[in-house]
């Protein structure tokens, strides 16, 4: 059949925005191409809209999608001509990377390459450039210290300029290490196919067009594997930087049981271990824990306490400030960003893409769904009616409080209640963002709850009842965003999250999405409160997901059977 313009399934406009008809029968192919280079704004029910941004193109651009390649898939998607301004801005966006180049000069110090003088002698002139610039190494190339290399690259983002960091890595002490074919309980154990490629795309054959980037993995599908063979590659002593202690233990178990690595060689670094040996596992936390908050940051020394070849950020999206500020000195490191996604709440993509590297792999999560790698995710919003006095203080609430009185929804109770008896015999999750009204649900329900005060014994032996089975359903606040190992999880139940946090609602999911014996099938609910604003917060939440493919079927309360398994998307 010949392909007729007025049956594709994109719109593109002027304004760089990208309209997905979402029941086009060529949505789904042209949702994954658009993946590699737009990001999602809007998913309304049938029109989704996506937008380029130079960032967006930037990564593309390192991941080898060129600008003209871009430009001619949104022509053979798109149901009218691509706008001319659009398509010029995008190939633009693209020759720029590139253009400019970082290298080692003389004396340790730094020299930066342009195609052209007269855009060298542009950055001179930028503020944010100039004055990290100094005397002039002929007309293509400029000197900079070597301490400004992170300063540098993140200016030189924010003046659109993305430059090629070619200027080399310490090497760090040797540190011999490989990966196990089975693991210490003589279970087989093997690399799958696209972690190793996720690590040799990082490793770049141990150039200095590599060595410094990030992967993108769907919660579930083995980032911290990637880390491991990431490690082998480079065979250097690694500082690792995690989310917690939870996920701190979990690296620690993972090195000793996957690779050659003996115990003395691993060391971990937290409130009450100060253990830096040639592989170091510590948390965000205890790096960014100070007495005061005029008080300095104690715990950063710890980067310069070895020479470590390779830095491991795992969960990159919530590096804090802190860390970007240390990591902006340390571009002399190697260092590997590990993310489910992107997506951050603070706006800081340029700095993570700057100091950390740019996309180096992305598996889409339905591809990795559709191979079997993670679990099938039936995604289903719940909406709950406000009882009557609630709906009354709601209604006189101030805005800023309105939001909160929506979450903490008692009829949300009941309703947690029928959904664990629908899935009776499933290991679930509930899981919300107030301690409080976690702690009023717990006890109604006569569930364990895990929150932040609850001690890392307490943690430890919860989760090893619910992986034994012995407990059947846990309740959760914030912590369960991040590294919790429960692999058995099948059902997760939303009953409150951070206003329309993308990352949130991505982590969640991704806490049922590890593969299951039998239909390998997961269930995520989220409860919203019917017409109020957690509403339109659930929407935008949702955002990443939907860029994904996943779809979420819309249910009243009293609608109780859980969604259809092709209703996932």
């Amino acid at each position: 059949m010949t392909d007729s313009a007025a049956d594709r399934p994109l719109i593109v406009q002027g304004d760089h925005s990208v309209l997905l008809e979402a029941d086009h029968p060529r949505a789904a192919e042209a949702r994954d191409r658009l993946l590699a280079f737009a990001e999602l704004v809007k998913s309304p029910e049938h029109v989704h809209t996506y937008r380029v941004t130079p960032l967006s193109v930037w990564h593309a651009r390192a991941a080898g999608l060129a600008g003209e390649a871009i430009v001619a898939a949104l022509a053979e998607l798109s149901r009218f001509p691509v706008p001319a301004n659009v398509a010029a801005e995008i190939r633009d966006w693209s020759s720029r990377y590139g253009r400019l180049r970082l290298l080692r000069g003389e004396g340790g110090n730094l020299r930066l390459e342009a195609d052209e003088p007269d855009l060298l002698a542009g950055l001179y002139r930028r503020p944010g450039v100039g004055p990290l610039l100094r005397d002039r190494d002929g007309t293509h190339a400029a000197r900079a210290d070597a301490a400004e290399r992170g300063r540098l690259k993140l200016a030189l983002v924010q003046a659109g300029y993305p430059v090629e960091d070619l200027a080399g890595y310490s090497a760090g002490e040797p540190l011999p290490i490989a990966l196990r074919s089975e693991t210490r309980a003589g279970l087989p154990f093997a690399v799958r196919d696209y972690q190793r490629r996720a690590a040799q795309a990082f490793w770049a054959g141990g150039t200095e067009a590599g060595g410094a980037g990030i992967v993108v993995l769907p919660c579930g599908a083995g980032k911290t594997i990637v880390g491991l063979a990431a490690m082998v590659l480079h065979q250097t002593s690694t500082l690792i930087l995690t989310t917690g202690t939870t996920a701190s233990r979990q690296w620690l178990a993972e090195l000793l049981d996957k690779t050659t690595l003996e115990e003395h060689q691993v060391g971990e670094y937290s409130g009450t271990v100060k253990d830096v040996r040639p592989v170091t596992v510590a948390s965000y936390q205890i790096l960014t824990r100070r007495p005061r908050k005029d008080a300095p940051f104690a715990h950063l020394e710890l980067f310069a306490r070895r020479d470590w070849g390779l830095i491991v950020y795992d969960e990159v999206h919530v590096l804090p400030a802190p860390v970007f500020q240390i990591t902006a000195g340390l571009q002399a490191r190697r260092r590997l960003g590990l993310t489910a996604t992107l997506v951050r709440e603070d706006g800081r993509e340029d700095d993570v893409f700057a100091l950390i590297g740019p996309k180096r792999a992305d598996v889409p999560w339905k591809e990795m769904e559709r191979e079997g790698w993670i679990a099938a995710a039936v995604c289903t919003e719940v909406r709950v009616p406000l009882p009557a006095a609630e709906r009354r203080d709601y209604a006189l609430a101030e805005k800023r409080d309105q939001f909160r009185l929506a979450s903490e929804n008692p009829a949300k109770v009941a309703l947690v209640a029928r959904l664990l008896e629908l899935h009776r015999g499933e290991p679930a999750l509930v899981i919300g963002m107030y301690v409080e009204q976690m702690e009023r649900l717990a006890e109604a329900l006569g569930l364990p709850l895990l929150k932040g005060s609850t001690v890392q014994r307490r943690r430890d032996a919860l989760y090893a009842d619910f992986r034994a089975g012995r407990v059947p359903v846990l309740a959760v606040t914030k912590i369960a965003n991040y590294a919790l190992d429960l692999p058995d999880a099948a059902v997760a139940i939303q009953v409150s999250g951070t206003f329309g946090s993308r990352q949130e609602e991505a982590q969640r999911l991704g806490r049922i999405l590890r593969p299951k014996a039998g239909a390998n099938q997961a269930h995520f609910y989220t409860l919203v409160s019917a017409d109020t604003v957690e509403q339109d917060f659930a929407l935008r939440r949702q955002l990443f997901l939907c860029e994904q493919g996943y779809e979420y079927a819309i249910r009243d309360a009293g609608e109780l059977e859980p969604a259809p398994a092709g209703s996932a998307g």
